[in-house]
């Protein structure tokens, strides 16, 4: 894809997950909480919990909702509790979509996500059925201008698996999950700082939607998003600006 492509979307998908403080809020909670009940309280061995503090902690969620749902998660208060579920499905033109999500009710949680998917064009398919597309990694994007030599020298340094400079000069870092702390951690001693940094699921080709399409790729993945039970939307789909 084209690096304009690549950093229009960066600044679309961060100006719509400020606009949605509440909703991003409710999902931190329970990442909170279900990775200090599936890894333990303690963010230095638990990579998921440091990730999801890290996340509260970008997004100013205050310090004691953070510590709630940690100690809820740990069993120390209680509170509900919540089951990962991960579906996959395609939406306009066979573009391959994966929602991850938390839920005390994977009945409900089923029926909403096929929903969405049927109504905006798209279909729910099985285990397995668009996962063999992406690949589960850690990513740190830098934006245009900044130094690649510097980036480049920290994070093989620190063990990532690959950098990628696109044609305006964004640079993508990739490493496994499991060295993502790590790799974040070299990041932040030599003072650089990525206009995002995740582990995610990482498609390996991509497919620019315009006009018609992407308005209606992007209707389908809005409303997987504002599920009240999804947690993430992971997509090969790339949705051009309209007056690109």
């Amino acid at each position: 894809m084209a690096g304009h492509s690549k950093w229009a979307n960066i600044k679309y998908k961060k100006e719509r997950a400020d606009a949605k403080r509440g909703k991003l809020f409710t999902r931190l909670i329970k990442e909170l909480t279900v990775a200090a009940r599936e890894g333990g309280s303690d963010p230095t061995s638990n990579p998921r919990l440091r990730l999801a503090m890290d996340k509260a902690s970008g997004a100013n969620m205050p310090k004691d909702t953070v510590q709630r749902a940690i100690q809820r998660g740990a069993g120390e208060l209680d509170g509900v509790s919540y089951e990962e579920i991960r579906y996959e499905g395609y939406g306009i033109g066979g573009a391959a979509v994966i929602v991850d999500c938390l839920t005390d009710n994977r009945t409900r949680t089923v029926a909403e996500v096929r929903h969405a998917f049927s109504k905006h064009g798209g279909n729910l398919g099985t285990d397995g059925s668009v996962a063999f597309l992406f690949t589960h990694c850690g990513q740190f994007l830098f934006a245009p201008g900044t130094d690649e030599d510097q980036v480049m020298e920290v994070a093989v340094e620190a063990g990532a698996d690959d950098v990628i400079t696109d044609d305006e000069g964004g640079i993508e870092v990739i490493c496994p999950p499991t060295g993502f702390a790590q790799v974040k951690a070299a990041f932040d001693a030599a003072g650089l700082e990525p206009e995002m940094a995740d582990i995610t699921m990482k498609p390996s080709t991509e497919t620019v939607f315009e006009g018609d399409q992407a308005v209606s790729m992007q209707k389908l993945l809005d409303a997987l998003e504002n599920l009240d039970d999804v947690q993430q939307v992971y997509t090969n789909a790339v949705i051009a600006e309209a007056d690109e």
